[in-house]
């Protein structure tokens, strides 16, 4: 099944240096966005509350979110654990809780804010639990995360060094790199919420943005056999226009999936969906005009791919 009834024939290659400058203004940008005003690290990055209430019958999710906000607890997380009547509210300290000592806030900022959160929720609310995750902990989940984006990468580089050639894995693991630095320039940029929900989504499409590219770089290495007298550039885009059908259908079949996720997920998966919208849209532009592209700037040529004859030696 083809998207375009018609074999493209779109240069992509003949832009390259306007998608790179494209790309290298995004990418400063975000860098600069992620130095300056840094990441709205989520609860569990920064330590808080848990605290579990349940409900007589079926916990309306956008009252409790209301009744938070008009008490003080902005910014709440607010979801459903285990059935409808029990809910989980995660509440990250405020500034003046943080200056407190570890005892101070296992005891007196413990009560005052289940007090609060008791009058802000009504007596039909019964608080069943109060938990307290440590910054340590939350620290410890930023850098094993960051730590599971870069083993991704490498993982992703010898796995196509092995298939392919080094020239290919490092042209991917920069492309690779190139969108979840995007993304994080995103949530930077307008502040949106990072939790481990996002980080799951930006090692999604690591795998994701993968996909396309070994479809394209696999097509690359049989356009190298079919086109014989063709050039190195003519190849490239050759390969990149007979994987364009496919590319779209696979990039916007996910992305209207996901779009559904954001829209009627409930404000639990927002950040996730996002994430996921984002590196959607970034994968894709990503495998088309960035993977060849930075292929070709490391010198790809026909003798990476196609050993070469050997001559024999007639002599005796």
């Amino acid at each position: 099944m083809e998207f375009f009834t018609r074999k493209t024939q779109i240069d992509f290659l003949g832009i390259r240096w306007i998608s790179w400058t494209f790309s290298l203004i995004l990418i400063l940008a975000s860098l600069a966005s992620f130095g300056i005003r840094g990441l709205n690290w989520g609860l569990d990055f920064t330590g808080g509350y848990e605290i579990q209430v349940s409900y007589p019958s079926s916990a309306d999710l956008n009252s409790i979110r209301s009744e938070l906000q008009q008490a003080g607890l902005h910014h709440a997380e607010v979801i459903i654990f285990g059935s409808s009547e029990e809910v989980m509210i995660r509440l990250a300290p405020e500034k003046w809780m943080k200056k407190q000592t570890v005892q101070a806030q296992s005891e007196t900022e413990q009560q005052e804010l289940t007090q609060q959160v008791a009058r802000a929720l009504g007596s039909e609310a019964k608080i069943s639990s109060v938990d307290y995750v440590g910054p340590e902990v939350g620290a410890q989940l930023a850098e094993q995360g960051m730590l599971a984006m870069v083993v991704a990468l490498l993982a992703t580089m010898s796995y196509i060094a092995l298939r392919f050639e080094l020239k290919f894995a490092i042209s991917a693991a920069l492309a690779l790199a190139h969108d979840p630095i995007l993304i994080l320039g995103i949530f930077s940029l307008f502040q949106l919420r990072f939790d481990l929900t996002a980080l799951a989504a930006v090692l999604a499409v690591i795998g994701y943005s993968l996909n396309d590219t070994v479809v394209v770089y696999d097509r690359i290495r049989e356009n190298f056999r079919k086109l014989r007298k063709a050039s190195v550039t003519e190849v490239i885009n050759r390969a990149i226009n007979d994987t364009l059908s496919r590319t779209v259908m696979t990039s916007g079949l996910t992305l209207s999936v996901v779009i559904v996720l954001f829209c009627m997920g409930g404000p639990s998966l927002h950040n996730f969906a996002l994430a996921l919208i984002i590196g959607v849209v970034v994968g894709t532009y990503s495998s088309i005009y960035v993977a060849g592209a930075l292929a070709l700037a490391f010198g790809l040529d026909r003798n990476a791919l196609i050993p070469q004859e050997r001559k024999l030696d007639d002599s005796p």
